[in-house]
């Protein structure tokens, strides 16, 4: 097992000083997780939402006991915020990130910060030059299960495969825009790929099937064969308009582990780890969102450093498998 595997790596407790928190945009992820969670945690206090609709802001402002702002540009010139969380769609979330980094502010993004390998590295670049944090809210790392599969192992990975896939989108979503760096890819497929780098490290494309059907913009399903310099491959599976699938399974020379509710769990939900050989294991409950927000605020009031080789191997693979797609031919279904 690896130094990356994935674990819930949260901090000793609530910051004394909570870190005061902006929110760009009113997205469904952020109504739905992050807000509920930063107005319950100790250590955030949400000071305002923005949006570009000035009633979503305050409506959205009044919901969550906070000040709403008209304008991203306008919540970043505000003094009393120390860092924004940035739940856009995919192609907008690097340029406000580096807009906030620039204002001084630390930086919670939705998944991928970028799909550009060398943008996530001048991002990184200035947060370090500027003291500041940066981090991709990567929720599913932070849930205590992944750490329960970690000690099971008693040796290096042998097989590793894992599934995300949901319903059709609606139209009009923004994970159905070209525009906006949508796909399934990007979206459904990010879950396990970054899953396959924290369990196995230096992962590499060996191979990429991205099915785009006739009329649509973007990518809504796809496979991945990925390999290690030790031969281990890894297959890992994604789309829109499949039935929900959430989960790995993980093999080494005595059992295979697997695990469903993987990257989506709600907070009140009992993992399961199924294990091949031995009766399957019943873990606590965890809130992986919760410990998301901790995490965080942590980094922040506690200076640690950032950690940016995970997301930039992430975003190296996005772009390798549209590369490779495209190249291979497997671009859409005619």
């Amino acid at each position: 097992m690896t130094a990356q595997a994935g674990a819930a790596e949260t901090g000793p407790g609530p910051a004394a000083d909570p870190v005061r928190i902006g929110v760009l945009g009113c997205a469904s992820i952020a109504r739905r997780r992050m807000l509920p969670a930063f107005r319950a945690s100790a250590a955030i206090r949400l000071a305002a939402v923005a949006s570009r609709d000035r009633e979503r802001a305050e409506a959205t402002a009044a919901e969550f006991g906070c000040r709403g702002v008209h304008g991203y540009g306008e919540l970043l010139a505000r003094d009393e915020i120390e860092a924004v969380y940035l739940p856009l769609p995919a192609a907008l979330i690097a340029p406000w990130a580096e807009r906030a980094l620039r204002a001084g502010k630390h930086v919670l993004a939705e998944k991928p910060l970028t799909t550009d390998p060398g943008t996530a590295v001048r991002l990184f670049g200035l947060a370090d030059a500027a003291g500041l944090v940066l981090t991709e809210n990567v929720m599913f790392l932070q849930h205590s299960q992944h750490a329960a599969v970690r000690g099971l192992l008693t040796g290096p990975p042998l097989s590793f495969s894992a599934a995300f896939c949901i319903p059709a989108r609606p139209a009009g979503d923004i994970r159905l825009s070209a525009a906006l760096d949508g796909g399934a890819l990007t979206d459904a497929g990010f879950y396990p790929l970054r899953a396959a780098v924290q369990f196995l490290g230096g992962v590499e494309l060996a191979g990429v099937v991205l099915r785009r059907p006739p009329g649509s913009e973007v990518d809504l399903s796809g496979d991945i064969l990925l390999r290690t310099p030790q031969g281990l491959g890894a297959h890992l599976s994604f789309g829109f308009g499949m039935p929900y699938r959430s989960t790995y399974e993980i093999a080494d020379t005595h059992q295979r582990y697997s695990v469903t509710h993987a990257f989506t769990p709600p907070a009140d939900h009992c993992p399961v780890v199924r294990r091949s050989d031995a009766p399957d294991l019943v873990l606590p409950a965890d809130d992986q969102v919760g410990n998301a927000v901790q995490a965080f605020a942590d980094a922040v009031r506690q200076r640690r450093p950032n950690a940016p080789a995970a997301i930039i191997r992430t975003a190296q693979l996005i772009a390798g498998a549209r590369a490779a797609a495209v190249r291979s031919g497997f671009a859409g279904l005619q």
